[in-house]
């Protein structure tokens, strides 16, 4: 069956149609990782986005039980140049397209996916409309061009009730914009009693809850669309909660002490972007989501310090506060999928809340 990529500036991709057969629409995007693609498409990150994978064969090991980063993925359909019909792993449970029509998300292959990259690469992220038939092109470009932006990715993300990881550890609060599951893992592996709660938590709650330390997570669009965050924030660190903020939480950070974001033109997407650490000098490789970041000129007039910058153009990756206890990365240290060159920014973590609890600064009132 065909299928048809419609960008908003008028370029139409022929192509075949796999998975679900329904018609949609988000913002197109690319992701250089050669592997990992369950991770991907689960990532929360990624809602109301078409992903481009620029690696040439994807689905060539299957979908299994384990890779998952969220349960219902929120991806708005994926474009490969060829996927694997016929998998072969001993883990693999289906093929990538029994699953996309499972989960209800369109596929596009046999396109040039380099073409596409390049378009984005050159002109910024474009908004697309994947599509089954081609008479109305001319209508789908103009209702492209018109559709205003969306602002409550989060919303449909973040989970709508609190709910409980119990351990013998630290209890860290996870306020959850997007939280991937490989987060939550890392938590639990050394111990952590954790809570996640909705994006929209007060902080006078996340007292309540008495945490050793709050954990913002990763998440889909505009940090500035998240307002409440904000304010939430600032209470935590007028109480010196340890928090350790991840991607959007990131940014989060930045905006709650009085930076800036701004949108990048195509994004950071993909298992091998190298970051340096401005304190010791080493470079990780690192896995990456992002299509905004923080400001670097903008930290002037805030509390926070640069501490991790990227390799390839120099954009914001790390910050800590320059008073309390708390600081953020822009990359993801769960290292789903990607390198765990970064992974041990949890025990950093563990180690900021141990000597919080020693000073004895946490205040609960």
């Amino acid at each position: 069956m065909k299928r048809y990529l419609i960008l908003e500036d008028g370029t139409i991709f022929n192509g075949l149609a796999f998975g679900s057969q329904r018609e949609s629409s988000g913002e197109v995007v690319f992701t250089t990782s050669m592997t990992g693609y369950q991770e991907v498409m689960t990532d929360p990150s990624y809602c109301d986005q078409i992903i481009c994978f620029t690696y040439p064969l994807v689905g060539n090991y299957g979908i299994n039980r384990s890779d998952y980063e969220s349960i219902r993925p929120a991806t708005s359909g994926i474009i490969v140049n060829e996927h694997a019909e016929f998998p072969n792993h001993h883990e693999g449970m289906q093929s990538l397209s029994s699953w996309l029509t499972a989960k209800d998300i369109p596929g596009l292959y046999g396109i040039d996916t380099r073409k596409l990259t390049r378009k984005i690469r050159q002109h910024g992220t474009l908004k697309g409309r994947m599509t089954n038939s081609i008479e109305n092109a001319e209508e789908i470009i103009k209702n492209l061009n018109a559709e205003e932006r969306i602002t409550n990715q989060v919303t449909k993300v973040s989970t709508k009730t609190p709910y409980h990881l119990p351990n013998s550890g630290h209890r860290v609060v996870v306020v959850d914009f997007g939280v991937k599951s490989g987060m939550l893992r890392e938590l639990s592996r050394r111990l952590c009693d954790v809570i996640v709660v909705p994006h929209n938590t007060s902080a006078a709650d996340i007292i309540r809850l008495q945490p050793d330390g709050v954990l913002l997570s990763n998440g889909p669009g505009d940090p500035k669309d998240v307002h409440s965050a904000i304010t939430m924030i600032q209470e935590l660190l007028k109480n010196n909660i340890p928090i350790l903020g991840i991607c959007l939480g990131h940014q989060l950070l930045a905006l709650a002490c009085g930076a800036d974001t701004e949108k990048l033109k195509f994004g950071h997407r993909g298992s091998n972007h190298p970051v340096k650490d401005l304190e010791t000098g080493k470079i990780a490789l690192t896995s990456q989501n992002h299509g905004y970041a923080v400001t670097e000129a903008s930290l002037q007039n805030s509390e926070l310090v640069l501490t991790h910058k990227a390799v390839n153009d120099g954009t914001v990756e790390g910050l800590k506060h320059k008073v309390k206890p708390a600081f953020s990365i822009q990359y993801h240290p769960e290292a789903s999928p990607g390198p765990q060159d970064s992974n041990p920014i949890f025990d950093d973590f563990m180690n900021m809340i141990k000597t919080t609890k020693k000073e004895g600064l946490m205040q609960y009132a």
